[in-house]
């Protein structure tokens, strides 16, 4: 039974082209369109579409007639928080507050580097792990081995990304209500937009793996420094020293330098290796969107974990509605029941997930968007190391030239950083002195 969706498409599809759907091969060609990329990306976005469409029309109709002034009933506090939120402050692109770096400059130095180091090691275990799992899920065959060689395996990624944001969900609520947190004042719907974009970028990430070999994907996730520093720009207007730019550009060389060596796998064809990198590309841009808008979120002076529930509510609600009208979600719970091995995959895989969230909006909160994605980079790198170690690929002289390159520009960046802080430090106290 055709899900309420590929009827839509249906009926679209035949009144393009009747004369092609009309035929006895109607239902095989649907089929085939249920497999080709595009089209579960679109069959995504039309889910999307039902929720986001009727919100937009109901905020705009809540703002128009002054709601907040005017209304009452017991609707009002979940209308008021969702809509208007408890500040007066609602322009989303204003000047992101600079209290969390204030407050870590005034740290110790040896204080900021344990929170440094902490938040580094937990993004490396998070999501070395995650990346192992979800090679294995996208990439291999789960049950029985059948005559041509290969058993059954799984194509939903919108599932998987459902699966993630349904533990970090219940996660980040747990914590919310046995620690105190801040007095959350940022409107619910603000949350969409970085959720919109986080569950895309995810989708595309598991995606492109049945397109582009796994090196070839952390090659393009190693190269999007200089992306979200532009987007840090559009969104947060932020301006960004030259040498935060030079030693990004010599990371995201340094660490393509040695993916490009270390990739040996051959792809199928032009159209495969072609769909992949327009998957990654989509990747990109939908990440380097979402941890800068999360970053100017934080203006609000929230707690990393409310951020975290906040864009993990939205993102369990877009996917399981997406996935209901395409009749996909109880498709993969029943290959759940039929693969033992997968549910654990998959449950470690959200386990994985949901700790590297509670490791991204803190990292975010506490050194920005820009660190953050030098920490990621350098994870890239750790799991060919790991790629290697674990399956022998051999480490050639431009792949350890490459690597060279990606600590010489972070050693760079530390130490400009440093300069660059001491310098306002003897400024400031200069100032104090001719006062």
């Amino acid at each position: 039974m055709p899900s309420f969706l590929l009827r839509v498409w249906q009926g679209l599809a035949l009144l393009l082209v009747p004369t092609v759907l009309a035929s006895s091969e109607e239902s095989s060609i649907l089929e085939d369109w249920r497999d080709v990329w595009l089209f579960r990306f679109f069959l995504n976005i039309l889910g999307y579409a039902t929720i986001v469409i009727p919100g937009y029309l109901l905020i705009r109709y809540f703002k128009r007639i002054s709601y907040l002034e005017t209304g009452r009933g017991i609707c009002f506090p979940v209308i008021k928080a969702c809509v208007f939120g408890s500040e007066s402050k609602t322009g989303l692109l204003d000047d992101v507050s600079v209290a969390p770096r204030n407050e870590a400059e005034s740290a110790s130095s040896t204080r900021q580097a344990v929170k440094l180091l902490f938040c580094a090691v937990g993004l490396q275990v998070s999501y070395l792990t995650w990346g192992i799992l979800q090679e294995r899920v996208m990439t291999r065959s789960y049950g029985a081995v059948d005559a041509e060689g290969g058993g059954e395996r799984f194509k939903d990624s919108q599932f998987l990304v459902f699966m993630n944001r349904i533990l970090a969900l219940t996660v980040a609520g747990l914590w919310c209500m046995l620690f105190k947190q801040p007095r959350h004042g940022a409107p619910m719907y603000k949350y969409s937009f970085a959720s919109l974009s986080n569950i895309l970028s995810s989708w595309c990430q598991y995606e492109a793996l049945k397109y582009i070999s796994f090196p070839t994907q952390v090659l393009a996730k190693a190269s999007k420094v200089i992306p979200v520093m532009l987007m840090g720009k559009i969104v947060s207007h932020k301006s960004y020293e030259y040498w935060e730019y030079f030693t990004a550009v010599l990371i995201s060389v340094g660490v393509s330098m040695f993916l490009l060596s270390s990739a040996t796998q051959k792809h199928p064809s032009t159209v495969t290796t072609f769909s992949g990198v327009v998957i990654l590309g989509g990747y990109i841009m939908f990440d380097s969107f979402t941890s800068n808008w999360q970053d100017n979120l934080f203006k609000y002076k929230m707690s990393s974990v409310q951020m975290m529930f906040g864009v993990n509510l939205f993102s369990c609600l877009f996917t399981v509605g997406s996935l209901l009208e395409q009749g996909a979600f109880f498709d993969s719970v029943a290959f759940m029941a039929r693969h033992s091995e997968f549910a654990f995959h998959a449950v470690l895989l959200s386990v994985c997930s949901a700790c590297g969230q509670l490791f991204i909006f803190y990292t975010i909160a506490q050194f920005g968007a820009a660190v953050f994605t030098i920490i990621m980079t350098l994870r890239q790198a750790i799991a060919i190391l790991l790629s290697c170690f674990l399956y022998g690929h051999a480490v050639t002289m431009v792949g350890g030239f490459g690597v060279a390159v990606v600590f010489l520009a972070l050693f760079l960046r530390v130490y400009a950083r440093s300069r660059m802080k001491k310098s306002k430090k003897s400024a400031g106290q200069a100032q104090v002195q001719k006062v």
